[in-house]
């Protein structure tokens, strides 16, 4: 073989390997897009309405493919878009599920006019009832969500939040990535 011949295969090899390498990061992108579009994404915790089970600037994975297989559960904590701010998402646990009547007296929630004695996660009396002071009763596909620390929280008490559909939901918080010392998979009930 020539030094000429030698040389061109050489440059063939680096071609070659350069395409390789190209295709791999097409897919690893392509791969990418397609995990935080359909199944998972990221967010920041910012704010107090989770506490105690989650804290301001914890680090999650928000799950956004199990419901697409499975309906939201009561206790699920659940992310939303908030729609008066774009890029802003919520946290909050769901409390009423489609077709509940939900209202808020003496501090407790009530699903049907059963005291909710299963919640757990809300250990203080809610000072404000905001629209759910009198009962609602949920249409199909509609959820009422609370936030664990409920006296410092904008939950569907709230105007502002209201009752989401089940469009509205993203998806359902899975991990906590950060910070390292609480890291794990997020237990909803």
């Amino acid at each position: 073989m020539t030094k000429h011949e030698e040389e061109k295969e050489a440059e063939k090899n680096i071609f070659k390997e350069l395409f390789g390498w190209i295709i791999y990061i097409l897919i690893v992108v392509g791969l990418t897009y397609l995990i935080l579009t359909y199944v998972g994404q990221r967010t920041r915790v910012s704010g107090h309405s989770m506490e105690t089970t989650l804290s301001n600037g914890d680090n999650l994975i928000v799950d956004k493919l199990s419901y697409r297989f499975r309906d939201p559960k009561r206790f699920d904590i659940i992310v939303f878009p908030y729609k008066y701010e774009e890029n802003t998402y919520y946290i909050k646990r769901i409390i009423g599920l489609p077709g509940e009547t939900v209202q808020v007296a003496d501090g407790c929630a009530y699903i049907d006019g059963e005291l909710l004695e299963s919640d757990i996660y809300g250990s203080e009396t809610m000072d404000d009832a905001g629209i759910a002071d009198t009962p609602i009763t949920l249409g199909e596909e509609e959820y009422f969500v609370l936030g664990d620390n409920r006296n410092h929280s904008s939950d569907s008490r709230d105007p502002s939040v209201g009752i989401l559909t089940r469009d509205d939901l993203l998806g359902k918080a899975w991990i906590r990535i950060y910070p390292f010392d609480h890291m794990g998979v997020i237990k909803h009930e």
